[in-house]
């Protein structure tokens, strides 16, 4: 008890004491790069002791970053990964070959943080939490660290790195407030965790976007990959229990992946043309591991909420898309599903936002006959579910308003039929909390 009181402190004070975006939004950030790189040089710079592979995009890096952590894990390096945010335990955001920090380690880190003589800026939430992890990776000396950028990534915290390799998964309108309110302008921040020489691959590009980061590349004389050209990657079709893609490449073979939305396929085909790069730099990855750790992507790094099958009587799928570019690969799926149901089944979805999305645009491409339940997540940046009712009316979408996760789970529950699909989503905080209520099933 004393162990757990000691971590739950330690939280707290992260919590409490660090302005955290996640939950409170534009009033935690703090962008530019001389407060973490003062901070880092406290801890010694941990980042310089790391070979790292660097992740940024607007959607589809969290889920690239497992993948090719899998891909390193199965192939028997010890492999860090840092992603963000994390959706019920906060030591998500941190883990050595699938396995998050130990609590203790959390609390050890926080303590000595307390206690220190540290007199630069005050760090915020991410910055803080972004360095406990470097500072525990280098300290267990592990082989590789895949490192995912929280926003942006010319100004973001992790862009202190000089990594092996680089990923730009795509861009889409998310964060525009602090990104730019164009495609190009987000392009170009993304662009900025390119660095002199190292190799980046693209995910998704095309028009101004992709001469953002051809222009970049070039100036920083970095070999540009288009994992959008490579057409050695197809043949995709879900298992039969749709828990994951059966696809092949010319690269490997068959292969599966554990991970099952419709937006894992560019994702899958930006991981497999990141291959040989990893291999050029001197990463020996065999093609019966690299196979492995597809087939175990979310099941050896712990990877939840994305296109995650909860049930299937009824059929409930929580997803942690949460601007226009992912929701739309989610819709046209939900669409897919429901055209080969029976006339009878509904579609009912648990849906939240936070308060700073571009509702609007995402409420246009919601489906017109789905049953909704509005509500919001626990955390301050939330959009009230009163408020987003409103929206809701105003693009004739019908649905009802419930004052948590947890009430409105309970609803859609109690109404849906065996044969009905029910979709859980429009914020990470949604599926955090609902995964947080560690809900039941009755298949």
């Amino acid at each position: 008890m004393e162990k757990v009181n000691e971590y739950n402190k330690a939280l707290d004070y992260l919590y409490s004491r660090l302005p955290m975006f996640s939950r409170i939004g534009a009033a935690a950030y703090k962008p530019g790069l001389e407060r973490v790189r003062e901070l880092s040089q406290f801890f010694g710079n941990p980042e310089k002791k790391l070979k790292a592979i660097h992740i940024a995009g607007t959607n589809g890096k969290g889920s690239t970053s497992h993948m090719i952590a899998a891909i390193l894990q199965a192939a028997g390096y010890k492999t860090a990964l840092y992603t963000s945010p994390h959706l019920v335990d906060f030591r998500e955001r941190i883990k050595i070959n699938g396995k998050m920090i130990p609590e203790e380690k959390v609390v050890e880190f926080v303590n000595d943080w307390k206690e220190c003589d540290y007199s630069g800026d005050d760090p915020s939430f991410f910055e803080l939490t972004m360095m406990m992890a470097f500072d525990w990776f280098a300290k267990e000396e592990v082989d590789y660290a895949v490192i995912e950028t929280g926003m942006g990534g010319r100004l973001d915290s992790t862009n202190i790195l000089t990594p092996l390799a680089c990923v730009i998964t795509n861009i889409s309108q998310d964060h525009t407030q602090f990104l730019g309110d164009t495609l190009p302008a987000i392009a170009g921040e993304k662009a900025g965790i390119i660095k002199e020489g190292v190799p980046v691959v693209i995910g998704e590009a095309e028009g101004e976007v992709e001469d953002v980061f051809v222009k970049k590349a070039a100036e920083s004389n970095a070999p540009l990959i288009k994992a959008y050209e490579n057409d050695s990657v197809g043949g995709f079709h879900l298992k039969d229990d749709w828990s994951g893609w059966q696809a092949h490449s010319d690269l490997i073979g068959d292969f599966e992946v554990d991970l099952a939305g419709d937006y894992q396929q560019k994702n899958i085909r930006t991981v497999l043309t990141l291959l040989p790069v990893l291999r050029e730099i001197g990463i020996s990855l065999s093609d019966d591991k690299v196979k492995e750790g597809l087939a175990h992507a979310a099941s050896s790094t712990g990877l939840a909420g994305r296109w995650s099958v909860m049930s299937r009587n009824p059929l409930v799928i929580c997803d942690t898309g949460h601007n226009i570019g992912g929701l739309s690969y989610n819709m046209a799926r939900l669409s897919k599903i429901m055209e080969d149901r029976d006339k009878g089944s509904r579609l009912r979805m648990l849906i939240g936002f936070v308060a700073d999305k571009a509702i609007d645009k995402i409420l246009d491409i919601f489906p017109r006959d789905a049953v909704y339940y509005i509500t919001n997540a626990d955390i301050p940046r939330a959009l009230p579910a009163s408020l987003l009712k409103v929206k809701f009316d105003e693009h004739g979408l019908s649905g009802k308003t419930y004052p948590d996760v947890k009430s409105a789970w309970h609803a859609i529950y109690h109404d849906a039929s065996p044969e009905d699909v029910i979709y859980i989503g429009g914020s990470t905080f949604i599926v955090a909390d609902f995964l947080g209520e560690n809900p039941c099933f009755e298949d």
